[in-house]
């Protein structure tokens, strides 16, 4: 398995970079895509993606269940570009109450199971995989207990995929700093 991740904050270039990193590669490309369009401007973001995107990319759309969709599409001759592990994450915790556990969520077991089953799941893929998330722990401190949570997690799930990862990229102003190559 070759891993990589991608990282970097909003509109930094790293969806860009792991496009053609994916597209220089040469082998099949499937598209992870892990938003939802649950308003109308999420929904031109996602189409404006998909636009930009070469016609014969497969996308899948899995704002859940990430682990599954992994292995079930992971292959030799394949490169899965998982755009994005962030969003992934805020789908996990939509509804949350941060209130019960405020500094972390090793008591919710929703979430736990699914990262858990993420990180377990990654090395033992075939193929090369293309993790893109935000890097948040450049910005401010957040004002709620649901966002300062999940930029916690963020930055947790960040850390164990660089981790496992075989190369991780930080991406600033769209310029790429490699941060870890094996």
């Amino acid at each position: 398995m070759a891993c990589e991740l991608v990282i970097g904050g909003a509109r930094s270039g790293k969806s860009r970079l792991a496009e053609a990193r994916a597209r220089d590669d040469g082998r099949e490309v499937v598209v992870i895509a892990t938003a939802e369009a649950l308003d109308p401007e999420m929904a031109l973001r996602i189409e404006r993606h998909r636009r930009d995107r070469p016609g014969h990319w497969r996308t899948i759309e899995a704002p859940g269940g990430l682990a599954g969709v992994l292995a079930a599409e992971a292959a030799v001759g394949r490169v899965l570009v998982v755009d994005c592990l962030t969003m992934w994450l805020s789908n996990r915790m939509v509804g949350l109450d941060p209130a019960r556990h405020p500094h972390d969520a090793e008591h919710l077991p929703e979430l736990v199971a699914e990262r858990e089953a993420l990180l377990r799941t990654l090395p033992g893929l075939p193929g090369r995989i293309l993790l893109v998330s935000n890097e948040l722990g450049f910005g401010v401190v957040p004002e709620t207990p649901l966002g300062r949570l999940f930029r916690d997690e963020a930055g947790r799930l960040n850390q164990r995929v660089a981790a496992l990862a075989e190369r991780v990229t930080l991406v600033v102003a769209g310029l790429p700093l490699e941060l870890k190559s094996t």
